[in-house]
């Protein structure tokens, strides 16, 4: 059964899964995780560009949130990777790096196959109605190369599948992974991204994942890292790799 034929009450769950991933800590949220948000999307989206000193004093004015809140904020996101607090130098955005791109794939590669094949076998038939739901939006995204539409069912398909995959171990993985991996693709699919494949590449992912297919899912996500390692790639051609 294809998505749109689905019955109402199945897709009205599906969305349902999708709508309470998207509020997750979201209204009781303490402090230091809505200036954790609000600093991985600034660096994410490039807003605050690599190499960027960072002053707690000025974050804490600008989104009216106190310095110790920023201060954990920072700290979470320097685990990440995506800043480099320096003693008595500063804070840093971290620069983008190719070959340290290329590095963490090969965690990504291990880790989410793992993710995925446990999310077949775990995820309830609503998260499996969810998952086709974005399948459809991937396609959807593909057909129209549309990279907004892709990049929102993108987040809603790294959500779900750490969801899903039930292992708190993964999900702690995975989330040193998602913010380096989704700044690295936004500062560079314009130059160098097939985005219909890649949208299509990610479709087949949550299609296997939500027909309950670890097999079939651990192929797809492979089939999607390599496309991601030949993106990555790419860059040193154009010219952008250090």
């Amino acid at each position: 059964m294809s998505g749109n034929d689905a019955p109402v009450s199945a897709r009205n769950a599906g969305q349902r899964v999708l709508d309470d991933l998207e509020r997750m800590g979201a209204p009781n949220d303490s402090l230091t995780q809505k200036a954790y948000r609000l600093l991985e999307e600034q660096i994410v989206m490039l807003r605050l560009e690599p190499g960027a000193v960072l002053s707690e004093s000025a974050l804490a004015k600008q989104f009216s949130i106190g310095r110790t809140p920023i201060r954990e904020a920072l700290q979470r996101l320097a685990r990440e990777g995506l800043v480099l607090i320096l003693p008595r130098r500063g804070i840093l955005v971290s620069e983008l790096n190719v070959r340290r791109q290329l590095r963490l794939q090969e965690l990504r590669r291990e880790v989410e196959r793992l993710m995925a094949r446990k999310a077949a076998r775990r995820a309830t038939s609503e998260e499996k109605q969810a998952f086709e739901m974005i399948a459809e939006g991937m396609h959807e995204a593909a057909r129209i190369n549309d990279d907004i539409m892709f990049m929102r069912y993108d987040r809603q398909l790294n959500l779900l599948l750490c969801h899903a995959a039930r292992n708190e171990f993964i999900n702690s993985a995975m989330s040193l992974t998602h913010g380096m991996s989704r700044r690295f693709w936004y500062s560079h699919y314009r130059e160098v991204a097939d985005l219909p494949l890649c949208a299509r590449l990610h479709a087949d992912v949550a299609t296997k994942v939500g027909e309950g297919d670890s097999a079939g899912a651990a192929q797809a996500t492979d089939a999607l890292m390599d496309y991601v390692e030949q993106f990555t790639r790419a860059t040193l051609d154009f010219g952008t790799g250090n």
